[in-house]
């Protein structure tokens, strides 16, 4: 069963996402910090309110006091998640919807979008590849670098000189929406399925968006809270690659689309 499976692999349960980088991240959202907001406009969240939102959503020890070591995420809360996104996705593959797939974490995720990709291509989907190519200039601890927005296929990362990132940044996601409202309006998405930054332009523009965080990535959560986010699935986004592909099955079976 998937249930075992998430727990065994530590995608969910007890976690190796450490407490304190869970803590110090959601004090870095109350902060405001542009990073950790993920291109959402959240209200005026305390720290108290985004540890009960967390615990609530995705499974953390609601206890202040818990500071340091292993931190949780409701393995129960992820089933149900997947239950939501699948349905969700589903109903894209019913209706044929327009849809665009990004992620922050391609080295480990990326699978998991690709397989949807497939399927929703396959169901009618018009599944679409705005501004790739679209770069600009960021400060990182080996110096500037240039990023861009490459796809696999119909899914979007970041890269420098080809390489994948790992990303927050919901500047990609703004410049695939700018693109599309200015060039191809008619193509405007009905669905985004994306994680970090990605999730978080798409659901503040106002589209549908369904995405997956980890228990250290509080903004997706708390625009679920909001309205902003349609589904949040939490999970540790930071696990092979392989261990999330009975997952992905169970999402597609969700969806009915699986083989």
């Amino acid at each position: 069963m998937l249930r075992e499976h998430l727990l065994r692999t530590r995608i969910a349960g007890d976690v190796a996402t450490p407490r304190e980088g869970n803590l110090s991240n959601y004090r870095k959202m109350v902060d405001k910090d542009p990073g950790y907001q993920f291109g959402l406009t959240l209200k005026d969240w305390t720290f108290a309110e985004t540890l009960e939102m967390m615990a609530r959503l995705c499974g953390v020890d609601p206890d202040p006091r818990h500071r340091r070591g292993p931190d949780t995420i409701d393995v129960d809360l992820t089933l149900d998640a997947l239950d939501a996104m699948g349905a969700r996705i589903g109903q894209a593959a019913r209706r044929q919807e327009t849809v665009i797939l990004a992620t922050g974490h391609p080295h480990t995720l990326l699978g998991v979008y690709r397989a949807v990709e497939d399927a929703l291509r396959a169901a009618g989907c018009v599944v679409l590849a705005p501004a790739a190519g679209w770069s600009y200039r960021v400060t990182t601890r080996f110096g500037p670098q240039n990023r861009e927005i490459i796809y696999t296929s119909g899914v979007a990362a970041l890269g420098t000189d080809g390489r994948l990132e790992h990303t927050h940044d919901p500047h990609p996601m703004r410049a695939m929406l700018r693109e599309l409202r200015d060039a191809e309006p008619d193509h405007w998405p009905d669905l985004v399925v994306a994680d970090h930054g990605w999730a978080g332009a798409a659901g503040e523009a106002g589209i549908e968006t369904v995405g997956f965080a980890d228990s250290n990535d509080p903004a997706l959560f708390a625009g679920h809270a909001e309205g902003k986010i349609a589904v949040t699935v939490p999970l540790d986004d930071g696990i092979r690659p392989d261990h999330y592909q009975p997952l992905t099955a169970y999402l597609l079976d969700r969806a009915g689309l699986g083989r």
